[in-house]
């Protein structure tokens, strides 16, 4: 399992903004359609569930590719920090509140797996998932606001994985 340092919390809330600043559809039109402008989110909201599922100590495959991503992040954004503008790398920036997957969370992860690769291939929206997903690799064990976001993502997984599968 990896933890995410300040370069990779960085490179999860660049992307988010970098996101946010091209969904933004202007006051106006916010003020007069605000679901639909809403709505375009869901996608990358979505993603950034599945992203921040994924990395909260799954396993295999998944596991890897997300431990993988937030690896890659830690060091493109440590390399960003000290390279750009002068800071240190390498700070973890991880929750104390980790939450593990339960079996049947695990089970619910790999459900929603399935579901995010047909989406990935049949959607119009496919950049807007990537982007969602990395950014909730990122973001989803830091010790901010996001990184609380992660625990009931996870109790809500395993919540599911509970029903579908029966009290295990």
């Amino acid at each position: 399992m990896q933890y995410v340092t300040i370069g990779g919390v960085t490179v999860g809330v660049c992307v988010a903004a970098y996101y946010l600043v091209g969904w933004w559809p202007g006051a106006n039109t916010l003020r007069k359609d605000p679901l639909r402008s809403l709505a375009a989110l869901l996608p990358f909201l979505a993603a950034w569930c599945y992203g921040a599922l994924a990395v909260l100590g799954v396993g295999g495959l998944v596991g890897w590719i997300a431990d993988t991503a937030l690896w890659i992040s830690n060091w493109l954004g440590d390399v960003a920090l000290v390279w750009g503008v002068g800071g240190q790398a390498g700070a973890h920036a991880s929750t104390s509140n980790y939450l593990p997957l339960t079996q049947a969370g695990t089970g619910v992860v790999l459900i929603l797996t399935a579901v995010m690769a047909a989406l990935l291939k049949k959607s119009g929206r496919a950049r807007d998932l990537k982007m969602g997903m990395w950014c909730g690799v990122c973001l989803a064990m830091s010790a901010g606001v996001a990184g609380f976001a992660a625990v009931p993502l996870a109790q809500s997984a395993n919540a599911v994985g509970g029903w579908v599968y029966g009290a295990l």
